[in-house]
């Protein structure tokens, strides 16, 4: 957390490259009312970030067009994700209070700006959690997620050697654009950004276009799951569940699905949607048995392909854990070892999973020795995949209802962050409704109050 704020500083103090042609650091209306709330002066609720571990549902202002290219949208449907934790820990750094968080929404048009002529009021849309300009060198290939103009954000191009682009809700790090768990949100570059949803799909398939599901190709396609291959993948998450069927989607014979400790249910909630998958418990191994060893007995030499879809800052062992806590390192090797370890003789491993900064103790000999390919899917860039499985979700060929467990308002987020953190209630995937979403679709999750 220290870090977080160290980082905040030095931002300041060095300033911005000027390289963004949008607007940066507006993660909440409320920092400048005259230029960046409407003058109408209407509120909303939106969930906010006031420090690590608290997130708070407050009224903010409504967002208002201030840039030709911006569209209002009125939220019909968010979620939680599992990197939105990352930010509750203070995971990430340059995160400040009253940011709004937030970076898979969808939402009906509302207003929009002098150059936008694609919509008309009431469309329905999602929005990809990556904002692109739509005209750089990656943007014209739809690697959307590493548009060079939406983030000015000098740290990250430090630590990086590169930027990506801006992301909605997800630190100043990213650029500092408010998020949209909240009734309203601004999307700059709106004709970009923005996907129209045919009537035959409901909100509560669509919103997952945003992340999730782009996240999941993204991993086991870059990873280069094909016909015949074994699969191993640490974490029974979303994007782990989704990773799964995708795999089996791309041809492979096994899919063998890895969680443990509090997130063990997780296993058997998956089981039921899949039952082709294969699971393994960490947290009940026998005797003298590790992950890579129980994966060495189940396929000879281990799997082909490693996904990993945790993350990197939760630490198993007592080293990797006060390491962190002293600033040694910001994610750990574990499972990244794990893969490595795990994978046949030029296997492949794809990291999926978020990881911030650097690492001690990585099996760089195990890498290079066996001729493991360890790959970095990076953050999905959504353009490129979306359209593609917006078809495969009209066809029947992937389904985002098999993940979503839970549906609930936006009002009561602060306590669906705690309990999602903890892995209670059997959480999987949540659609958080506003006031503007419709009435539930037919075989979704009925509304869960948590508070009396």
């Amino acid at each position: 957390m220290a870090m977080s704020q160290a980082a905040n500083y030095v931002e300041k103090a060095v300033g911005h490259q000027d390289v963004a042609v949008t607007e940066q650091d507006m993660t909440n209306p409320a920092r400048d009312r005259a230029k960046y709330a409407d003058p109408s002066g209407e509120t909303m609720k939106a969930l906010v970030w006031m420090g690590k571990n608290d997130v708070q549902v407050i009224d903010a202002p409504k967002p208002r067009v201030i840039e030709p290219r911006d569209v209002i949208l009125q939220v019909t449907g968010s979620t939680v994700c599992g990197s939105d934790l990352h930010l509750l820990h203070g995971s990430v750094v340059e995160m400040q209070k009253g940011d709004i968080l937030g970076h898979e929404f969808c939402g009906k048009v509302l207003e929009w700006g002098s150059e936008v002529t694609k919509f008309k009021k009431g469309d329905r849309v999602v929005a990809s959690f990556q904002i692109a300009c739509g005209e750089c060198m990656y943007c014209k290939q739809k690697l959307s997620s590493q548009c060079e103009r939406t983030n000015d954000n000098t740290i990250e191009n430090a630590m990086y050697g590169g930027r990506t682009a801006g992301m909605f809700g997800y630190s100043h790090f990213t650029g500092g654009f408010a998020g949209g768990q909240a009734e309203y949100v601004r999307v700059p570059f709106g004709d970009v950004n923005l996907l129209p949803l045919p009537d035959n799909v409901p909100d509560e398939k669509g919103l997952y276009l945003s992340d999730v599901l782009c996240t999941s190709w993204n991993c086991v396609v870059d990873t280069g799951v094909k016909e015949g291959d074994v699969v191993a993948i640490w974490g029974a998450g979303p994007i782990g569940q989704m990773a799964a069927e995708m795999s089996f989607t791309n041809g492979a014979k096994r899919v063998i699905l890895i969680d443990g400790g509090p997130a063990a249910w997780r296993l058997d909630f998956v089981k039921e949607k899949l039952p082709k998958i294969e699971t393994l418990n960490f947290s009940t191994l026998p005797k003298g048995q590790s992950v890579t060893s129980m994966l060495k007995e189940m396929e000879h030499g281990g799997p082909d392909v490693a996904l990993e879809c945790v993350a990197g800052e939760y630490a198993k062992g007592w080293a990797h854990y006060f390491e962190m806590l002293l600033g040694a390192e910001t994610d750990t090797s574990e499972i990244l070892n794990e893969m490595i370890t795990s994978v046949k003789n030029y296997g492949r491993c794809g990291i999926t999973g978020v990881y911030v900064g650097y690492t001690n103790h990585f099996n760089i000999g195990s890498l290079m020795e066996r001729g493991v390919r360890l790959i970095g899917n990076g953050q999905a860039p959504v353009h490129l995949y979306w359209e593609k499985l917006l078809s495969m979700i009209e066809e029947g060929k992937t389904d985002p209802l098999m993940m979503l467990s839970h549906r609930v308002d936006v009002s009561e987020l602060d306590t669906v962050y705690d309990i999602f953190n903890k892995r209670g209630d059997h959480m999987q995937k949540v659609f958080v409704q506003t006031k503007f979403s419709d009435p539930a679709a037919p075989g979704t999750p009925a509304l869960t109050t948590y508070k009396k």
